[in-house]
């Protein structure tokens, strides 16, 4: 976010990467030398590509579909390794954005968080469409959860693969037509504004505009907030757009 107050509290288990993390931590920045979960151990199985690796087993049946990820999914190494529940850790109390990539382990992260989640008002996680992970929950499954904890689906950013044996100027992370994955932001009930209080309005408002250049929504949100507070942050937000200066529309 720009400026701000804004406090960063991120996860590291691999103890080689959280040491790097820490040496080029801004001052608003926390790196936790643990793994989110469910406060189980769990077997960590570490891929030939360490974006695969996981608490859960490749699943080579659709895998093997695609290019590439029959090679990229050898597990290479396994190891025993504790995890932590979001709502165990002091450091995440009254967290307002969750941002997590745990290779199909998000489902598990968020039934272990439904306290911090009262608090949250943007999650961006990522979410598959195919099960490349054994026993994965898949984006259906994430979506009614967050939804029945107050969240709606603001949007997807999707990512496609090429189903094999097609394969075009010999590029195995080509995309085409099947979507395998996506960053899925969700937001707290835009049509229920009236359970946000007047400073989770002016929160959801500033990660919105910074982090996702949703200038309807953020508009939406303060004429909320001005209704409320008499104030008129829609009308200069507007006026934003329409000025000589403005630059928001070609973010």
């Amino acid at each position: 976010l720009e400026g701000g107050n804004t406090q960063l509290v991120g996860f590291e288990p691999n103890p080689v990467l959280h040491q790097r993390l820490v040496a080029e931590a801004a001052p608003h920045e926390v790196y936790l030398p643990l793994a989110v979960g469910d406060g189980n151990t769990h077997t960590l199985n570490i891929c030939h590509a360490p974006g695969m690796t996981s608490l859960l087993k490749p699943n080579f049946e659709v895998l093997q579909r695609f290019h590439g990820f029959p090679q990229w999914a050898q597990i290479v190494e396994q190891m025993e390794i504790d995890t932590v529940r979001l709502d165990d850790v002091p450091q995440t109390e009254g967290a307002d954005f969750l941002q997590m990539d745990v290779q199909g382990f998000e489902l598990t992260v968020l039934q272990h968080a439904t306290q911090r989640l009262s608090d949250i008002l943007v999650v961006q996680t990522e979410v598959e469409f195919l099960p490349m992970y054994i026993g994965q929950p898949l984006f259906s499954e994430i979506e009614l959860f967050l939804r029945s904890h107050g969240f709606v689906l603001h949007r997807l950013k999707t990512v496609s693969r090429m189903i094999a044996p097609m394969m075009i100027h010999n590029d195995p992370q080509m995309g085409l037509s099947q979507d395998l994955w996506a960053d899925a932001i969700f937001v707290r009930d835009f049509t229920k504004l009236q359970l946000l209080s007047d400073q989770q309005l002016l929160k959801m408002a500033r990660l919105m505009h910074d982090l996702y250049g949703a200038y309807d929504l953020v508009m939406y949100v303060l004429i909320e907030y001005d209704n409320r507070a008499k104030t008129d942050y829609a009308a200069r937000y507007t006026h934003a757009f329409t000025s000589p200066q403005a630059k928001y529309l070609d973010a």
